[in-house]
């Protein structure tokens, strides 16, 4: 009976007068969104009248690979608004058998067809925010603000092409619900004006982009016909326009947290706990106007619910990034970002509270953060550390903009001030220049520095041409306490040109980008005194992408490194009984080969690897290595509830001189999920590492043995080892929307004290635990 009466009813709402429909191969991309005031329920099925009356999107172009052709696929968006949520229905259209979705946690359907829609509220072609659904209604949620991050030529990659990749951090509320068709997919969506910030106009219009993605193709569609030769992808969004009278009501989350956790350590006689008493916490967020948004969070919790995946360090002279987790620093993160991370919200390790206001008004982003840091984190040990965080970014032209950062961290008696300006400015569509300057202010007992950062940057994003020419410098004494600079006290500059040739509509062949990187380093001070580049870099680089969605690229790095001093400042070498300097080879040349291959989802399986073989430095010993750096990624999806993950890494060191191995690290990685339910999940994580390292010696030079001076101004030898240990992580997730969530999890680390003894020995391999812990969080978002 039900169903009688809804085909009664779209039988009448059809008599009315037809949608209309907006072709976007036909450039018709500025629609006039009706409004309706029906009660639907989000269920996935596009039954109800209203939709009948709802504006239509189609006509489809593909994006990637290559732009312009229309699309395999038939995709149709349906789209409407209500006084307080705006509503999106999907028909994606495919062979079938060909669709592939499977139940999983937010933001993990990169394996699986999805749609995305990005919504430009601000209208202003530089920002959006991001709401992607997988073909049973998976959320996929983010933001994009384009060109706030530097980006650098060279990598195996090439130049970055088309649009880009949205910052996944952000949650956001919103319903959704898909479900499989005879004829593909179709999934409904509202998205509530309490979850979006926008323009404070009682008549405005709203930038917007539809892209879907195709497993089985490996292709991208568009609804609009966008370039990807262009400098910015939301600059041509179509236009959602007419949308009047939006009602937030009272923009008002409450988001208490309260944690516990307990740590186990060995003690004489037995295992002990130590578990203190429960903390409370909490999160507020209040929508004070359309454009403005202001969060407040006490004792926040740790949110750490998954360890960091380890990470080679290639380089010891470079730091090693870890993304943000915890929930208040992730709302509006996208309005602090700036080139060369001068905010990294990681730096404000346990706060104790934090405020902060992020918005746009009159062409203008605002985003003012401060938060207070447990004394733990303090260099005293008695003073809670202080930061400020001002970050504004301006509206100039269609798509330029011109910024401004300011942060400080006041520690007791010391301090750590940085100023900085930035701009990006994009002309005829495919150029865009990108600037910035900061200067940093660090006052210690007796001392006071200040220090410079600098970029320049040009880029043209062509079609078959492109290039990228940069040059940075970061003094010595740089530093920023609220930001992320890797490593300071060089200059480096880097031109990269590409070119880029398209196979035919259907051919196995789709698209080849080829291109050399020149990269040179300098020691800053060796910069400013016009010396030559410590390391120069030649990179000859090839990518690929075949039809089905198969990737593979490979590439020549001709290298040359130069003798770095201060990395060995504390370096000597064991004559007898003397110890004597260590000055190594001046420069070490090196050639590598790079071979990278991305698979395409066949019965459940992906690969991803990248393997890197050839001749290299080994910076332990500064001398010449056959080195091997491997990374092979292996998902397997056997069900849709069922998802696996594993990660191999290795990297090794073998001697030229007499084949010996210097240095060996693997480190595999296998997690597990279940995915009960779209709220519920049950995860395990392991991940093994393995280690192995000689008795250093002047391998380059005289093979004398390598001491190190500690900081008691004594030389020790730097003898090998080799070290074992087992990461285990278990965690049970309830999470029905973003704030409402029970996390249970168990943590332990293992080593093999076996490991420690010489190879030589009887050894019985047996992992220990070392140390292990429970934790506990439970929230719950109040939406008032």
């Amino acid at each position: 009976m039900t169903s009688i009466v809804a085909a009664l009813a779209l039988a009448v709402a059809a008599s009315g007068p037809p949608p209309a429909v907006y072709r976007g191969l036909d450039h018709a991309v500025q629609v006039a969104v009706p409004r309706g005031n029906a009660a639907i329920t989000v269920d996935g099925v596009l039954d109800e009248p209203v939709w009948a009356t709802a504006a239509r999107l189609v006509g489809f172009s593909q994006y990637a690979p290559s732009d312009g052709r229309p699309a395999v696929n038939d995709t149709e968006v349906l789209v409407w608004y209500s006084a307080t949520a705006i509503h999106f229905g999907i028909k994606a259209h495919a062979e079938p058998g060909s669709v592939r979705a499977t139940l999983a946690d937010r933001d993990r359907i990169d394996a699986d067809d999805s749609v995305q829609i990005f919504l430009t509220t601000f209208n202003d072609g530089r920002q959006a925010t991001v709401f992607g659904v997988n073909p049973l209604g998976v959320q996929l949620d983010g933001a994009l603000s384009e060109g706030t991050r530097a980006t650098g030529g060279g990598g195996f990659g090439g130049l970055a092409g088309g649009r880009e990749a949205p910052d996944l951090s952000p949650d956001y509320v919103f319903d959704s619900r898909g479900r499989l068709t005879d004829y593909g997919y179709e999934v409904e969506v509202r998205i509530p004006f309490k979850s979006l910030r926008y323009q404070p106009a009682p008549t405005q219009s709203w930038g917007i982009h539809v892209i879907r993605r195709v497993l089985s193709s490996g292709h991208e569609d568009s609804w609009v016909p966008a370039n990807r030769s262009a400098a910015s992808f939301l600059t041509q969004s179509g236009t959602l326009a007419g949308l009047t009278d939006l009602r937030r009501g009272l923009v008002m989350d409450l988001n208490p947290v309260a944690t516990a956790r307990t740590d186990g350590t060995p003690r004489p006689g037995g295992w002990g706990y130590d578990g203190g008493l429960p903390q409370l916490g909490g999160n507020l967020r209040w929508g004070a106007t359309p454009n403005l948004t202001l969060n407040a969070t006490l004792n926040p919790d740790f949110s750490q619910v998954e360890s960091d995946a380890s990470q080679f360090q290639f380089d010891p002279r470079q730091a090693l990034f870890f993304a943000e987790k915890r929930p208040f620093f992730l709302d509006g993160i996208e309005f602090f970002t700036t080139p060369n991370n001068l905010v990294y919200s990681r730096r404000v390790t346990e706060p104790v509270a934090a405020a902060k206001l992020t918005g746009k008004f009159a062409g203008t982003t605002v985003a003012v953060m401060s938060a207070v840091d447990d004394v733990e984190q303090s260099v005293s040990g008695e003073d809670h550390p202080f930061y400020n965080i001002v970050r504004l970014q301006r509206d100039i032209g269609g798509q330029s903009r011109a910024g401004f950062v300011y942060t400080d961290k006041i520690d007791g008696d010391t301090s750590n001030r940085v100023a900085g300006a930035d701009a990006r400015v994009v002309w005829r569509k495919v150029y865009s220049l990108d600037l910035q300057g900061a200067v940093s202010r660090d006052v210690r007992p007796g001392r006071s520095v200040t220090a410079p950062l600098w970029q320049a940057a040009i880029s043209r994003t062509g079609r078959r041409y492109g290039f990228r020419y940069s040059l940075r410098g970061v003094d010595d004494e740089f530093r920023s306490a609220s930001g992320f600079i890797n490593r300071t006290g060089i200059a480096a500059g880097n031109a990269t040109n590409q070119i880029t040739t398209y196979g035919k509509p259907g051919a196995l062949f789709e698209r080849w980008t080829g291109d050399v990187s020149l990269d040179g380093t300098w020691q800053y001070e060796d910069f400013v005194a016009r010396r030559g580049a410590q390391d120069r870099k030649l990179h000859l680089n090839n990518n690929v992408t075949l039809r089905g969605g198969w990737r593979t690229g490979f590439s020549v790095l001709i290298e040359s490194y130069g003798y770095d001093r201060r990395l060995y400042q504390n370096y000597g070498l064991l004559d007898g009984d003397v110890v004597r300097p260590f000055t190594g080879v001046p420069r070490l040349p090196n050639l590598d080969f790079v071979l990278t291959l991305n698979t395409p989802r066949v019965r459940g399986l992906s690969l991803n690897t990248l393997t890197v073989l050839g001749r290299d430095e080994n910076f332990l010993e500064w001398a010449s290595a056959n080195i091997v750096f491997a990374t092979l990624g292996l998902q397997w999806r056997p069900t849709e509830r069922l998802r696996v993950d594993g990660n191999y890494q290795l990297q090794s060191f073998e001697r030229r001189t007499d084949g010996s191995m210097a240095a060996i690290r693997r480190i595999p990685r296998v997690k597990l999920e279940y995915q009960a339910t779209r709220a519920i999940f049950v995860r395990w994580v392991g991940e093994y590492t393995s280690q192995y390292q000689s008795h250093l010696r002047d391998d380059s030079r005289t093979e004398l043995p390598i001491v190190v001076r500690g900081a008691d101004g004594t030389y020790s030898r730097a003898r090998g080892f080799r070290r074992a240990t087992f990461r285990n992580d278990v965690l049970f997730s309830y999470q029905p929307a973003p704030g409402t969530v029970i996390f249970a999890g168990y943590g332990a680390t293992l080593e093999d004290p076996a490991a420690l003894l010489p190879k030589d020995l009887d050894r019985t391999p047996g992992l220990r635990r070392t140390g292990d812990g429970f934790f506990l969080k439970l929230s719950y978002l109040f939406r008032m």
